[in-house]
């Protein structure tokens, strides 16, 4: 097995730098094989420049002209590492610290052969979320009760971005049909995963909320989600079969 690990970033010179020093602690390890991709939207504190100057040959950095999304970031890593036969796992993890590289040993170790999805989720036994007010928990919480209903996906935690795709997986889905852009994207692949028939294995996780920098959340992205997935609800009972033959090849 060898992984590809895209990490979104857009102004994250500060924290990218740890996280990327706790990924090679665990890839000198050699107890899994993995690259990493930076995802960098033109950030004007000069991210990608930063990471250049690291030298490691591991990391590669994709840089956009712009910010216009985490989805359409996310898609354009897609696609970019699809194209290279060697990586059959693809991880999505944010640069902020949020993530911890210490979860991902459980969760390279719950992937399952075939089109398989594994999340990192925090609202399970074992799962937990740190320095989160109870409003931001309530928040979170919410959203996933609220998407697995509309949706009908019984997973713990559809809105988190700490996840693993097989490379099966993401080829038999319509990336390119996809338009979610900003948090509700975990939504949408969620979706896709189920519609296409994917092992779904949720691992807990300590989410832990950023010290340095700021958060990208906001009340749009909060109501982007929303609209978004009450269209999607209402799209899979009027026409049950039509959201499987968007989404899945």
């Amino acid at each position: 097995m060898k992984a590809m690990i895209l990490i979104p970033t857009y102004n994250e010179a500060t924290s990218v730098v740890e996280l990327l020093r706790s990924l090679e602690s665990l890839r000198e390890s050699k107890l899994f094989d993995f690259d990493v991709t930076i995802i960098d939207d033109n950030s004007p504190d000069k991210t990608a420049g930063i990471v250049e100057s690291l030298s490691l040959n591991w990391v590669s950095i994709l840089k956009r002209g712009r910010k216009d999304g985490l989805g359409n970031a996310y898609r354009a890593g897609f696609a970019q590492v699809l194209a290279h036969v060697e990586y059959d796992q693809i991880v999505t993890m944010d640069a902020d610290g949020s993530h911890r590289v210490a979860d991902l040993t459980a969760m390279f170790a719950a992937i399952n052969p075939g089109k398989s999805i594994v999340l990192g989720t925090r609202w399970i036994p074992g799962g937990s979320v740190v320095n989160w007010p109870k409003s931001r928990q309530l928040l979170s919480k919410s959203g996933t009760r609220y998407a697995s209903l509309a949706l009908g996906i019984k997973l713990a935690d559809l809105t988190g971005g700490f996840r693993i795709y097989s490379r099966q997986l993401l080829e038999s889905l319509n990336l390119t049909q996809m338009d979610a852009t900003g948090y509700c994207f975990q939504i949408e692949m969620a979706l896709a995963a189920h519609l296409a028939e994917a092992k779904a294995t949720e691992v807990p996780i300590t989410f832990v909320e950023r010290v340095n920098g700021v958060s990208k959340m906001s009340r749009a992205i909060v109501i982007e989600a929303l609209i978004q997935t009450t269209r999607w609800g209402i799209k899979r009972r009027v026409r049950p079969n039509a959201d499987k033959l968007h989404y899945v090849k």
